[in-house]
């Protein structure tokens, strides 16, 4: 990025005189003028006004050079400034819970949607970081792996749905499929952000078997417990494929959680309302902080040179005007 500025700028103040110069100027020719009368005016030609013009040119130019001058010693600079960043990012896969319990409308509009919704915001303020998206019911897969696409992965990240696997709640296989996923990363902090409204019901991994091997590897896991104390409206089709609200206990094992969270150094939270959830994100988000430094560098470059140039320019035409066309205009007088 290219500046200008100027390491003497008090100089510039000189450029006052010009229009008293002007002034000066104009006065002069005005009072030294005579007044003539004649019976016509016929003889008069164009020419011979522009001629009368040109004898204003050597004032002209003297003083654009004197304002060129004025401006070079001024000592006016260019510079260009430019930055190194380097980032530090952090690795992060996200595991979410898609199972029938994510269906709950305890959260607007859902408990998958709201987790959906919030998730994708904390992915738009971490442009800097790798982060992969893990998905789990009664198995776990990867939407997708760990990847600063953030447009790709917010793509897929939508398409996640209830029923794109068995149903239940493998906590143990999400959390193992997500540090999977990190175990070979070389970023400087690697991070799991669990969340899951239930209980571990399926799979072949305990959960804290999982935590274990998340501390083995490095990674920290924060877990999130989604649903409101008590019971939450559920969805549920009747013999006649219609939906109809029917009130469900909420089972969090909370226990499990805490105790993930504990084991590889990270936090346990509890959302139960859509606002507690995006606070939650917002919490993790100042928590985990990828690393930018910036070093600034910037260079000057002196622009006198070419003021002076055309200082000395005008002053030679002037010079060449004062010698050769006004003086033949004195000689054909």
């Amino acid at each position: 990025m290219a500046d200008w500025e100027f390491a003497h700028i008090e100089f510039l103040y000189a450029l006052a005189i010009i229009p008293f110069l002007v002034f000066w100027y104009v006065w002069k020719y005005w009072n030294r003028q005579t007044v003539m009368s004649y019976s016509t005016a016929g003889f008069i030609s164009q020419d011979s006004s522009i001629k009368s013009w040109m004898t204003h040119a050597p004032f002209v130019l003297r003083t654009l050079a004197l304002s060129a001058i004025i401006v070079g010693l001024a000592r006016p600079q260019s510079s260009s400034s430019w930055q190194d960043i380097k980032t530090e990012g952090i690795d992060i896969v996200l595991a979410v819970d898609i199972s029938s319990s994510m269906l709950a409308r305890d959260f607007e509009p859902n408990r998958l949607e709201a987790a959906k919704e919030v998730a994708i915001e904390f992915i738009k303020s971490r442009p800097n970081d790798r982060i992969g998206l893990v998905v789990y019911s009664g198995e776990s897969f990867t939407q997708c792996p760990l990847t600063t696409d953030h447009d790709k992965l917010i793509n897929l990240f939508q398409d996640i749905k209830n029923g794109m696997i068995t149903d239940g709640t493998a906590i143990g296989m999400g959390l193992a499929n997500a540090v999977n996923r990190l175990k070979e990363s070389d970023a400087k902090s690697k991070v799991v952000v669990l969340l899951t409204d239930g209980e571990n019901t399926a799979g072949s991994i305990p959960p804290i078997t999982a935590a274990e091997i998340a501390a083995t590897f490095g990674v920290k896991v924060y877990t999130i417990g989604v649903g409101t104390i008590g019971q939450a409206p559920m969805p549920v089709p009747d013999m006649f494929g219609r939906i109809r609200i029917q009130m469900m206990d909420v089972n969090i094992d909370e226990e499990s959680l805490q105790e993930i969270a504990d084991l590889t150094g990270g936090t346990y939270f509890r959302a139960t309302d859509n606002d507690k959830l995006a606070n939650i994100y917002a919490e993790i988000d100042t928590m985990e902080k990828t690393i930018i430094e910036e070093t600034q560098y910037e260079k000057k470059y002196e622009q006198f040179l070419p003021l002076a140039l055309i200082a000395m320019g005008l002053l030679l035409f002037e010079l060449m005007i004062r010698k050769f066309y006004l003086k033949s205009l004195i000689a054909d007088v």
